[in-house]
């Protein structure tokens, strides 16, 4: 049974599915920005999430983080999934991470649980580098 998040709505007014798993939380990302749905893609953070992005910049908040992605999204990028690494879990905290298809570098996320048991993005590294040496 695939359970949904309470009060948040996709804009065709249907509830967004939740992330039930750390993991699920990449899959549902690329679906809703690849549907175009910048509401849907801050619905998977918490309300003061900080993304690191734009580079070299943060975005802080729920909804600051809907604005960047409405900007994002309004040039229809194309995300491919990526296979995650390994997932660390320990007392309701999480790293996630990707290496990009492209070599260059890696995304990570830390991500809580909820009290209903369901995941959202604290704080998201969506693009770095390797350093050079």
């Amino acid at each position: 049974m695939t359970e949904y998040e309470n009060g948040e709505k996709s804009e065709n007014g249907e509830k967004y599915e939740k992330a039930m798993r750390p993991e699920d939380l990449t899959r549902l990302f690329v679906e809703r920005s690849n549907a175009g749905d910048a509401a849907g893609v801050a619905a998977l953070y918490e309300e003061d999430a900080v993304v690191a992005y734009p580079p070299g910049s943060r975005t802080v908040g729920r909804e600051a983080i809907r604005a960047l992605w409405e900007k994002v999204l309004a040039n229809r990028p194309h995300f491919e999934p990526e296979t995650p690494l390994p997932t660390l879990i320990s007392d309701g905290v999480a790293l996630t991470s990707t290496p990009p298809k492209d070599g260059s570098g890696a995304r990570a996320q830390v991500v809580r649980r909820q009290p209903d048991g369901s995941w959202l993005r604290l704080l998201d590294q969506p693009e770095f580098a390797p350093p050079t040496r």
